[in-house]
């Protein structure tokens, strides 16, 4: 394996690849790299990939094992947790009833999961509530608030929602209190409640503004054990299994796009080690409706376990998610997960009956010279229209917004790119009087706007977001270092994979198979939208690679043609099981002509 060179020069020439990117060297401090090697005990490749991720020698350690010990903070360190564990302290002691208001993504269901699970083991009694997206829309509303406090819930702790619901909140005074738990960013005053947990808000200096309201729920279940212990609450009774729970955080970390560093990090090995376990019958009934036989990992909570859950509550049944996560039996948990598998597969062909037309409206915004895409179409169900955002945005790497027309508004989700701050001007907006409502954080966010003023509302993010007119058509690929097809062996592929838990701000590294010839590659699975290519490598040896979402492209023809010239290859190095065997591939996501 030789890890390249550094700097500004393409890498390998490529200005240009056969999917319109750059290939850039990430850069590495070659000290750096030898001394983690050295003071490790680890071979040169993880070194390098960690002084690629700005890792020092001194931190090394921890971020090849990251343990809670190491990065869990003090829940005190967030404003008003104190406040709030005392709160529910209170009603765990009275055994009294608490409402769990949640939201329909997979952060929110499993954040309404880890309080009912949480709360439920201290002795509370817990009602779940998650609103119907077409309905009701996100966040608290105050029907079903007053509705949750006419079912004797003396306190409601809204997770993953409620920062900026203000008036819905009021509804309660007098009736129940109110806890938010919460990562949305905000601006203003926090709602005149018991308390609002959510580090984005202006006024906290925990430095935990890029974890998942599942963590932030969590920690606050932390500290309301440890205020319980401090009463005395468990000198008769045994402590809830805090650890136990963190397959929830895991999982919700990944879906909701948390930079795989640091808390996040430590939260998400951790947590992936008690998934395999499967000791929690929902994600084990969703594993094998996923058909996933090997140990979980991100990809696993990002494609397999995360799309089915989000999928009820974009079209079907807002809570199903969340019965699913909370099922206790094995059986039950089944039906629910084969019913999620059902609806995912609904979702999948809703989306594609939108994708074309929305991408081909984007493309001729952007060839407008528009910085940021926002389009719009009757009765496109707003439960897709975050996927296609988020499709749109990986083909121009420009942020996209789209949304679906009904009765005079529209109902839309957006995605972004880094660097590109669509929660602050999706909030801006709002504050202008532009949107019924809106809110998110940098890379996603939602919105409801008038018919009539999403023009008004395109003028506005184009001003605000015109530094994304700036960015390349599509986003640099960095590549980390070039390995031989012949070099390429369990070894390597167990090394790569020691830098990992993989996913936002800890990518999987890219290497290059140089000067390879394809021989063979076929179409497979479903509508056959994967390629399977073996290619052969100049001084010899055979590789397997994947292409998945092939399309039709210049990637996808130029695999189609075994025996051709060669290629330079770029892709991610893996190990996968199957029926026993352990074979090692190259994940393609890119290629140039030698």
């Amino acid at each position: 394996m030789d890890a390249g060179l550094n700097g500004a020069a393409p890498a390998f020439g490529v200005e240009r690849s056969l999917t319109g990117r750059r290939w850039l060297w990430r850069p590495a401090a070659d000290r750096t790299a030898q001394a983690i090697a050295q003071r490790c005990g680890v071979p040169d490749v993880i070194g390098r990939l960690l002084a690629g991720r700005g890792v020092m020698p001194d931190h090394a350690a921890d971020f090849l094992e990251p343990t809670l010990r190491a990065y869990l903070p003090d829940p005190s360190a967030l404003t008003d947790m104190d406040a709030a564990a005392a709160r529910i302290a209170d009603s765990v002691q009275r055994g009294a009833t608490i409402a769990i208001f949640g939201d329909y993504d997979v952060d929110g269901a499993c954040s309404g999961a880890l309080m009912a699970l949480g709360l439920g083991e201290l002795g509370a009694t817990t009602i779940n509530y998650v609103p119907d997206r077409l309905r009701e829309g996100y966040g608290p509303n105050a029907p079903a608030l007053r509705a949750l406090a006419g079912q004797g819930a003396e306190l409601v702790v809204c997770v993953d929602c409620g920062t900026a619901a203000h008036e819905a909140l009021a509804a309660l005074d007098g009736r129940a209190d109110a806890i938010v738990l919460d990562h949305h960013k905000s601006e203003g005053a926090p709602p005149a409640i018991v308390a609002t947990v959510n580090p984005n808000r202006a006024d906290d200096a925990s430095g935990l503004g890029n974890v998942c309201a599942a963590t932030i729920s969590f920690l606050t279940l932390v500290a309301v054990q440890r205020e319980l212990r401090r009463r005395g609450f468990f000198a008769t009774r045994r402590e809830i299994d805090l650890l136990s729970m963190l397959d929830l955080v895991a999982l919700a970390t990944v879906c909701d796009v948390m930079p795989l560093t640091g808390l996040n990090r430590a939260l998400v090995t951790q947590g992936l080690k008690v998934m395999a376990r499967r000791e929690r019958p929902g994600i084990a009934a969703l594993l094998d409706v996923a058909q996933v036989r090997e140990a979980p990992g991100t990809m696993t909570c990002g494609f397999a376990i995360g799309p089915r859950i989000n999928a009820a509550g974009r079209i079907a049944e807002a809570d199903l998610g969340l019965r699913t996560l909370l099922a206790a039996e094995p059986a039950t948990a089944m039906v629910l997960a084969r019913r999620l598998d059902e609806i995912n597969r609904e979702r999948q062909a809703v989306e594609a009956g939108l994708l074309d037309e929305a991408m081909t409206d984007a493309e001729a915004q952007f060839a407008a010279g528009a910085p940021v895409a926002l389009v719009a179409g009757e009765q496109w169900h707003p439960g897709v229209v975050g996927i296609v955002a988020g499709r749109i945005k990986e083909t121009f790497n420009r942020p996209a917004l789209v949304a679906g027309i009904a009765e005079g508004r529209a109902v839309g989700s957006g995605r972004s790119v880094p660097g590109v701050d669509l929660g602050s001007a999706i909030i801006a907006a709002r504050e202008a009087g532009l949107l019924i409502k809106g809110g998110g954080h940098a890379m996603a966010a939602g919105f409801t706007v008038e018919a009539g003023r999403i023009e008004a509302l395109r003028g506005f993010l184009a001003e605000r977001l015109a530094v994304a007119a700036t960015l390349p058509d599509a986003a640099d690929l960095p590549i980390e270092g070039m390995a031989a097809v012949g070099g390429i062996d369990e070894a390597l592929a167990a090394a790569i994979g020691r830098v990992g838990p993989f996913g936002a701000g800890n990518e999987e590294p890219v290497f290059v198979v140089p000067r390879a010839r394809v021989l063979r590659a076929d179409r497979i699975g479903r509508n056959e939208a994967t390629i399977r290519a073996f290619v052969e490598g100049e001084a010899g040896g055979r590789l397997k690679t994947i292409l998945f979402r092939a399309g039709d492209g210049d990637l996808a023809a130029a695999l189609a043609r075994p025996g051709g010239a060669p290629l330079n290859l770029a892709g991610h190095i893996r190990a996968e099981q199957w029926n026993g065997r352990t074979s090692v591939s190259l994940i393609l996501i890119d290629a140039a002509p030698a």
